[in-house]
């Protein structure tokens, strides 16, 4: 059973989305089309457990996410997820990790408010005592030339699943 519910509705004109997250459950999101800035000279830091679920999120996460420390704790890492984001751009994020190796990518993330926000993202396994015991992530201030590029990937790859059978 998840344990992601339903976004609100924001404030604000918004589009309604509905994912259907890898372990079967649906979660309805609501999309403000407005980009909150990433601050210059801040670093996100997010650490999880093997399932994804977060265990640690830094001021900077809390502030950029828009939900309070309480709500983000236990709660799995995809609550940030945008509808822009292809599932085939996770499925390497997690195919890296769980091979031991660092992942670098572009990502959208989706605020509690509906806004979104673009990270340059650095992902890598913890390990302690020669075992996997979960994930570190550290998200940067991206190269606004670079998003424009990923974005029109990232379109491609989501108009190529959702016309895959």
């Amino acid at each position: 059973m998840s344990l992601l519910t339903d976004m609100q509705p924001p404030g604000q004109p918004s589009t309604r989305h509905e994912f259907v997250h890898a372990d079967g459950t649906r979660r309805a999101v609501y999309c403000v089309d407005h980009e909150m800035p990433f601050p210059d000279g801040h670093l996100i830091v997010s650490r999880t457990d093997l399932r994804g679920h977060l265990t640690h999120a830094n001021d900077a996460f809390v502030t950029m996410s828009g939900y309070e420390r309480e709500e983000l704790i236990g709660m799995p890492h995809c609550i940030l997820r945008h509808p822009d984001m292809p599932r085939a751009a996770f499925k390497d994020l997690w195919e890296t990790l769980k091979a031991g190796r660092k992942w670098h990518g572009y990502v959208k993330n989706l605020r509690k408010d509906g806004l979104y926000y673009w990270v340059y993202a650095t992902a890598v396994p913890n390990i302690r005592g020669g075992e996997v015991v979960g994930y570190t992530s550290v998200r940067r201030k991206p190269s606004r030339t670079q998003v424009d590029a990923v974005a029109a990937t990232y379109r491609q790859w989501l108009a190529e699943e959702q016309r895959a059978p």
